[in-house]
């Protein structure tokens, strides 16, 4: 069922390419205000800015120096820099892969999915599934009216 498939999907790691890493380390030296090999606060932010466009809240800014502040170190360093924007950036790529699949489906930007635009963009991917099937992946979870996440198989 296709749910089920697109969950496997979904759930794979995403491979960070050398580009990427090139990417990391050049923001990560030029968001490093002191010169001291690490990244405060401050300069978290910045480099976050730089990555994704946007400045982080101050409970996401928490979360990323989390493991800085256990550890009682004095900034976070490039490897522990490089493996938060890894995830971040595999995770952000996870769900605009996932927005772009159900905005596809949602012609009229509803937000959710009638039978009717399940069963067309169905027609289109898959011409010869049966309508059955295609039923039983329009509510995964019984109640009629899949969310970006229901059409999705999460």
């Amino acid at each position: 069922m296709y749910p089920v498939q697109t969950r496997a999907i979904y759930q794979e790691e995403r491979i960070v390419t050398d580009s990427q890493k090139s990417r990391f380390a050049a923001v990560f030296r030029e968001c490093d205000s002191g010169r001291n090999g690490y990244l405060s606060r401050e300069d978290l932010k910045v480099a976050v800015v730089t990555m994704f466009g946007y400045k982080p809240s101050k409970m996401e800014t928490d979360m990323l120096m989390a493991a800085v502040l256990e550890k009682d170190l004095p900034g976070m360093p490039l490897d522990q820099f490089m493996n938060l924007m890894s995830r971040k950036m595999a995770a952000q790529d996870r769900y605009d892969e996932m927005r772009q699949i159900f905005s596809a489906f949602d012609v009229h930007c509803r937000g959710f999915l009638t039978v009717e635009d399940f069963k067309r963009a169905f027609a289109d991917v898959t011409p010869h599934l049966p309508e059955q099937t295609v039923l039983e992946a329009f509510s995964p979870h019984g109640d009629g009216t899949p969310t970006v996440l229901g059409v999705l198989g999460f």
